[in-house]
């Protein structure tokens, strides 16, 4: 049974930075889907998505992995064969219960769990490239150099996935979408104290930005087309193809 995501319920005098540890790891696939609206919708349509652009014999690549989510619904999609899945976190609660977790799923696509940076995991030889709400978390100074190092490391025709938060430009347009996104999260049962605590906690941590931003850094970075196929409120999935 999915552990219910009740980390913010208890009014705290200070509120900590938000981190990926044993008590968030714990409780990540509840929290995720009540927070991120979308969420089920990317993993729903990640198995198509596989089928349709990952090549045979290259490697699919998940950065900032979390649970494995990501990497066991591109497993579900995949047709072609040789293919190698590399799920990648800093988090060792994190790859300790994704590793359990895939291990309940039988698949002929294997999946090598990596503790590690993912700005210093190689991209070697990839059809696909999976950032499913990673890039907000990196440094907004490093974010160009993971991206140009995903493209150098992506087959021609290979796809990146980008899943992001944003940041809306016009002032009054950005509240009312923070509003409904708080509507979104109140809908699921989270209280005013939650929604506050876990804004709180996400201040300069998660550091959201543009689509224009977005969308200029994967030029810079040499993709060659980038289309949004997904989002919802101020939660957004890119596909950019080298």
């Amino acid at each position: 049974m999915m552990s219910r995501d009740d980390l913010f319920a208890v009014s705290r005098e200070t509120v900590q930075p938000f981190a990926f540890d044993e008590q968030v790891a714990a409780v990540f696939p509840d929290m995720i889907r009540r927070s991120v609206p979308g969420y089920d919708l990317i993993l729903q349509a990640l198995p198509w998505l596989a089928a349709r652009v990952v090549q045979p014999g290259s490697a699919v690549y998940d950065l900032g992995c979390s649970l494995g989510a990501s990497s066991q619904a591109v497993r579900r999609g995949i047709a072609a064969e040789g293919v190698r899945i590399v799920a990648v976190d800093t988090s060792e609660a994190m790859i300790r219960r994704a590793g359990e977790w895939l291990a309940a799923y039988r698949s002929e696509t294997p999946v090598e769990l990596v503790r590690g940076d993912v700005m210093d995991v190689p991209i070697k030889d990839a059809s696909l490239v999976m950032l499913n709400f990673t890039l907000q978390f990196i440094p907004v100074e490093r974010r160009l150099e993971l991206l140009a190092r995903i493209r150098a490391g992506l087959r021609p025709g290979g796809v990146l996935l980008v899943s992001e938060k944003i940041r809306v430009g016009d002032a009054r347009m950005d509240g009312l979408i923070t509003e409904l996104h708080h509507d979104f999260k109140r809908a699921q049962g989270y209280s005013e104290l939650e929604i506050a605590q876990k804004r709180q906690s996400l201040d300069n941590v998660l550091v959201p930005e543009s689509m224009d931003e977005h969308r200029s850094r994967l030029r810079e970075a040499g993709f060659v087309s980038c289309e949004t196929w997904l989002q919802h409120t101020r939660f957004v999935s890119m596909l950019a193809m080298a």
